[in-house]
């Protein structure tokens, strides 16, 4: 037996592992970022915008603030972490199966029996039992099948760790992107609310000429309109600057409450050109296609798994023990008792289960190389429409500055030829209009422009640094 024991252990350890060992599947990627300008590309082999700390793309004080509070009580990156709790609890359950199980057991009885059934009258007819026995049981893991399990199931666990990142990336521009948008909105307000203020006093100064009459009622109420819009504009403006303080208190992991203010949004560092590297280091950067590849992994293995049903199972059974039937003579020699075995079990006919399992890990595996390609493509093409959305939106920013101008200017035109005599109101009344929606338009284009430099960062795969 101790023979056989060692015969099995050897084997197992040099047992063979059955399914596929991983390798990478080949996927072809571009040179460059479909997207990216001339420079860009000439420089591809420079340090990727996406290897940057966070800390340093966002230089708003407080916006780093915000984002590092949010990295430690966002709800979601927690409910992501107990997932990892839950793959490294996963690991060790199914790593355990490799090894013996020992069990302990102890046991006492007294019993009696019919006077009239004991052949001899000096024979006891009650008597006691006293039993201390250990049994260990053991499947030998010679075809792999529990080493490929741990092997999936450490794959699961880095998917989980990987999945946590994402979720942190994600975060990092989720929070950023918010922030942005509440100093839109903060510099839509200061628009309207100036807006506001110039509009009622060139409604005073139009009351007070219609009651001279030098000019009719139209004017006066074509100038509360222009009022009654601003007014307008400031109450919804309000609504949406306290609904994105509640969104981004939810992100912080708080109650909705008042969210404090950095730098305006036309002082946020805008980065002239984005180094974005290779398309090929992507791979390895973005948490969500790394995630992907250790849920392919796990696939893989899986195979094996299925596959180790086909051969036979071989265990090792022992016990051994103490028994007396009196307590002061349990560990005496005589009292010992052992016992051992050893097992085989060969799958003879089951219906097609095994080859139906075999089936569907395959397929599933398929499905992995499948969605971890699809994750590539995505990514690729998240980088190339944030490349363009960012060079095509900082173009618009610059005409919509001078759209502000020309507007600005015409404004003040309309204003001289109204009080002149040489128009009417209804001149004022467009200009002031135009005006006032190319002044909005500015803070539009500017907060795109950041926006489309968050997206960069994410689809390049920062956010998630440590």
């Amino acid at each position: 037996m101790r023979a056989l024991v060692i015969l099995l252990v050897a084997g197992a350890a040099a047992g063979c592992t059955v399914g596929p060992d991983y390798t990478r599947p080949i996927v072809t990627t571009p040179d460059a970022y479909r997207g990216a300008a001339a420079p860009e590309a000439a420089a591809a082999d420079a340090v990727s915008f996406g290897d940057q700390a966070w800390w340093d793309v966002f230089q708003d004080d407080q916006l780093r603030e915000l984002i590092a509070t949010a990295l430690q009580q966002n709800l979601d990156l927690r409910i992501a972490a107990t997932r990892i709790l839950q793959a490294q609890a996963q690991l060790g359950i199914t790593r355990a199966d490799q090894f013996p199980t020992v069990d302990g057991d102890a046991s006492t009885s007294r019993s009696r029996v019919a006077r009239s059934t004991v052949p001899v009258p000096r024979d006891p007819y009650q008597r006691s039992d006293f039993q201390l026995t250990a049994t260990a049981t053991w499947e030998v893991d010679f075809w792999g099948k529990y080493r490929r399990a741990t092997e999936a199931a450490r794959a699961s666990l880095l998917a989980s760790e990987w999945g946590r990142r994402a979720v942190a990336a994600s975060l990092v521009s989720q929070v950023a992107s918010a922030y942005f948008e509440m100093r839109a909105f903060d510099r839509e307000l200061d628009v309207a609310t100036r807006t506001l203020a110039s509009r009622r006093e060139s409604l005073r100064l139009t009351e007070v000429t219609a009651s001279g009459g030098a000019t009719s009622l139209v004017d006066v109420r074509q100038a509360e309109q222009l009022v009654f819009n601003a007014a307008a504009t400031i109450s919804d403006l309000e609504r949406q600057i306290a609904q994105q303080e509640n969104f981004i208190s939810v992100l912080l992991g708080r109650n909705p409450s008042d969210v404090a203010r950095g730098a305006s949004l036309e002082q946020q560092a805008h980065a002239p050109e984005i180094p974005v590297g290779l398309p090929s280091a992507l791979l390895e950067r973005r948490p969500d296609i790394r995630q992907a590849e250790q849920v392919l992994i796990a696939a893989n293995a899986n195979i094996g798994v299925a596959k180790a049903a086909y051969f036979p199972q071989i265990s090792l059974t022992g016990s051994g023990g103490v028994q007396s039937a009196a307590l002061s003579a349990l560990f005496s020699t005589p009292a010992g008792l052992w016992f051992a075995g050893a097992g085989l079990s060969q799958p003879i006919f089951n219906a097609g289960r095994t080859r139906s399992r075999v089936a569907l890990s395959k397929a599933q595996q398929e499905e992995a190389v499948l969605a971890y390609q699809q994750t590539i493509q995505q990514s690729l093409r998240e980088v190339s429409d944030a490349l363009v959305g960012y060079r095509k939106n900082r173009d618009f920013r610059e005409q919509q500055l001078l759209l502000n101008r020309a507007a600005a200017d015409a404004r003040r035109l309309a204003d001289i030829r109204y009080r002149g005599g040489a128009t009417s109101y209804l001149e004022v009344l467009d200009s002031d209009t135009r005006m006032f929606s190319a002044e909005l338009g500015v803070t539009q284009a500017e907060l795109n422009e950041l926006l489309s430099l968050v997206q960069v960062y994410r689809a390049l795969g920062g956010g998630w640094q440590p």
